[in-house]
Formats: C-alpha cells, structure tokens, sequence
C-alpha cells in the first residue's frame, strides 16, 4: 500500500513524496482514512511509529476542503513537551508547505511578546504546550472560537504531568462542534475514561498491542550496585564504543551530576532537562544529533518529543517510577522499524520498579551480570525517598517533588499508582541473576563517587537547621 491509496490532495501527495515517505507505517494505514471521515478518533500507537503523519495530513486535507478564511485558528494540536511541540509543528509546515495555510509553536521558555506579535500577523494552525496556551489566552492574545480541529498528541504524558486541569479549562474555551483526536502511545484506564468526557461516538484503533514496545529493540537489564553506575556506564561507552546514547536520569539534578561525571571521565556529555533555557536544551539536542557529545542526558519530560533519526542505544541509568514511562524511554530508538539497543542499570533499591516494568510488558527481561560490577550480596535495599534511594548515604541521581516512601516505587503525582502491600523495610530479597558475564572492569568506583556517610548527612542536616533558625 501507498499513500496513493488515501486519495490525497496532490499538494499534500507532492510534500510526502519530498519528505521521502514511500510506505505508510499501520497507524497511518488506520488513520488517514477514519480521520479524513470527519469523526472522532482515540488512536493507539507506540512513539516513532508516524502518529504525526497519521494525523497532520488528514488535518490538512479536511482543513483545505472547508475553504473557509484564512488567518484564523482552525486546528489547535496540544502536546505536553517544548520539544515535541517543535517537532510537530515543523511536520505540519512540511506537510502542508503547498497548501499555504499559517502554522505557529507556542510553549513557554521564551519571549511571549514575540509570540502574540506573530499572533497578530494571523495563523491557521496552533501547536502549543497547554501552560503557553493559556497565558496566550489569558492576555487575549490568541481567540479559539473558529476551532474545528483538535489533536491531543502524547495524551498519556500529559495526563502524568497534571495538565487534565489545564485541558478541561481549554475544552471549556473551544467550540462544542469541533472533530477531536487524541493520539497516545499508551491505553490506560485513565486515558479512557478522558476519551469519554472529550470525544464524540469515536472509533478506536490501535496499531500495536497496549504498552508494548517495538520488535526491533533488544532490552538488557544490567544488574548493579547504585554508587556504581556511574563507572559501569562510562565502561559501557567505551568497551563497546557507543557514539550516540540517550541516557535517562530521575531528576534534573541528577541529569546535571551524570553529565558532568561523564565529562570527567573524557566522555562528552549535556544535559537536556526542564530548568535548562529554551536555548540551551536546543543546542544541547543539535550538539548531541550533530555528534559534538556522545551523551545527552535527559529527564523524562524533556526526552519527550525527541526525535533522532536511528539513534541506537538508550540507557535507563535510573528506571523510572511509573512502568508506562519505561515504554516511552525505550521508544526513542527503535524508531521506524529501525532497529536499536536499551540498556537499564538497576540497582536493589529498583528490583520492585523492575517487576512493576515486567508485569507491564508481560514478560522478563534478560539479565546479564558484568564481571567486575557484581551487585554485592550484603547490601540490603533501601527505600526510594523523594526519588533517592535513601540510607547510608547511597544516593540515586536526584528527586522528585515526592513523599511517599516505598521499595523502587513512587507513585508520581496524577500518574497510574497501582494499589498493593508494600515490602517492609530490609525486607526485600535480591532476585536471582543469570551467570552470563562481559569483560572484566576494576572492582572498585573512583573515590569521587562514594557517598557520604551517613553520620555525615545528618550532621549536614542539623547545621542547615541551625543555620535557618538564627537567620
């Protein structure tokens, strides 16, 4: 099948036959055609699949046959990230770039004056961050009511990140006539019950089976002891001569901390996280597409929308609280039948986050041990506080806003938790390993690793509240 078959606009055929596209990938052979109908749709998809495509060019085609005036927002995309934002919006311009419809980016991080200047000048197409599209709203910069149109683009993700409040006030804003998509690399029972509130009579498909992965990804997991992360990764790299990795780390701090450990040891690295500047998360990402760091270290918010063309491996430094972002980490290799590798160093601390992934994917992960990174048998697990791993000084790579303490479970805020005893401390036994083994590595981490004691923290501890009760 071709994109012939869709019966496209020859506008529209013409830019897909410029952007190379030759082959529809099965969520666009599900798509195009339901939302050329005009109805609603709740479309599933694993990331790097061509949910965009299966979208925008329909949006387009239905766009240009209504023949109304130009200069007002028809169409309004929502996504949870700056970065998937920018892709979207740069895939509509490409799409439509011989249909002379108006398209503009709104997310925050930079000048919103610019923004609303642009506003002023009349566009067709909005693709915004739900935060940016707000305040735009808000200084009644931008009238919604011509909408016809609406894309919820990683719905699932912005579900994790709180935007429902956000996404019920603008549903509030916008026209009840209106065709409505909402595009989500996972099916949740949330995401559902979301589909019933916003969509009207919709068919549902799905391209691939529910939080699945692709075909083409090979998973590791690498068992290790926490404070020795840091040395297995950069021995990763170098043994096998890794020269583009996406790593993730829990928390913006720890994505800082693992950046800089990498640099020193002769690794290059940047860090792509939500406290950096607009402009220092995009030259981090073409620095890193560009081959001027190896390593881009990234949270998961900030890894969302990334797209890389045949990037080969991804690493899990630390494996994520909800088992649904394992499935989007690993889904930025991988990508358009390509195929890729995602590696997860999991330390005790992680083993429930571990069989909480498992359960998800309905199977077990391969599990090799690195000789000379054994995990030791002694160390008990301890419980993720805030996102550390706590006690004894052994520190993950940073927190999150979290207070619930659990074995390598945090329920994230508005995310799936999942009901369930947990393990009482200390209590948790190590899950048996296989025997297969790599090249040797030095058995000790650098000293610049170890953690403080735990005498020390709390010393630390009780200054910082002596120091904040005389200021």
């Amino acid at each position: 099948m071709s994109f012939k078959n869709f019966g496209l606009l020859p506008e529209l055929q013409r830019a897909v036959e410029e952007m190379g596209y030759t082959q529809p990938t099965p969520i666009q052979i599900q798509a195009i055609p339901l939302v050329l109908e005009g109805g609603d749709l709740l479309a599933g998809a694993q990331t790097g699949t061509g949910k965009t495509a299966g979208f925008s060019l329909p949006m387009l085609q239905n766009l240009f046959k209504m023949n109304k005036p130009r200069g007002k927002v028809r169409a309004l995309i929502l996504t949870p990230t700056r970065e998937l934002a920018s892709q979207v919006e740069e895939n509509v311009r490409a799409f439509g770039v011989h249909l002379g419809f108006k398209s503009i980016v709104l997310f925050g991080g930079v000048n919103i004056n610019t923004q609303i200047s642009k506003l002023r000048n009349g566009v067709d197409i909005v693709v915004a961050t739900p935060g940016r599209l707000l305040d735009l709203l808000n200084q009644r910069a931008l009238d919604l009511s011509n909408v016809e149109i609406l894309v919820l683009d990683e719905a699932d993700r912005m579900l994790d990140m709180g935007f429902i409040h956000d996404i019920r006030k603008l549903l509030a804003i916008l026209p009840k006539k209106r065709q409505t998509l909402l595009f989500s690399a996972t099916f949740s029972d949330e995401i559902k019950k979301l589909a019933n509130d916003l969509l009207n009579s919709p068919k549902m498909i799905q391209a691939a089976t529910s939080n699945s992965t692709a075909e083409g990804i090979q998973q590791v997991i690498y068992p290790v002891d926490s404070k020795r992360k840091r040395a297995l990764l950069s021995f990763l790299i170098n043994s096998n001569q890794w020269k583009q990795v996406l790593v993730f780390s829990r928390t913006k701090h720890g994505a800082n901390r693992l950046a800089g450990n990498l640099e020193d040891d002769g690794i290059t690295a940047a860090a792509i996280h939500g406290n950096k500047s607009q402009n220092a998360r995009t030259k981090a990402l073409d620095d890193f597409k560009n081959g001027k760091v190896r390593i881009l270290v990234a949270t998961d918010i900030a890894a969302r929308g990334l797209d890389i063309d045949q990037l080969p491996h991804v690493v899990n430094f630390d494996l994520p609280n909800v088992p649904e972002d394992y499935v989007h980490r690993i889904g930025r290799t991988g990508r358009a039948g390509n195929s890729g590798e995602a590696v997860s160093l999991v330390c005790i601390d992680e083993h429930q986050l571990l069989r909480d992934i498992e359960k998800l994917l309905k199977r077990k992960l391969p599990q090799t041990i690195i000789e000379g990174y054994e995990p030791d048998p002694r160390i008990a697990a301890e419980p993720i506080i805030n996102g550390r791993q706590g006690g004894n000084g052994r520190q993950g790579q940073g927190g999150n806003s979290r207070q619930q303490v659990a074995y390598g479970r945090t329920p994230a805020p508005h995310s799936r938790s999942k009901s369930g005893d947990r393990a009482p401390f200390g209590s948790q036994s190590r899950p048996s390993m296989t025997s297969q083994t790599r090249s040797p590595a030095p058995r000790h981490a650098p000293s610049s690793q170890r953690a403080p004691s735990s005498e020390a923290v709390k010393k630390f501890e009780i200054m910082q509240q002596l120091g904040e009760s005389c200021s």
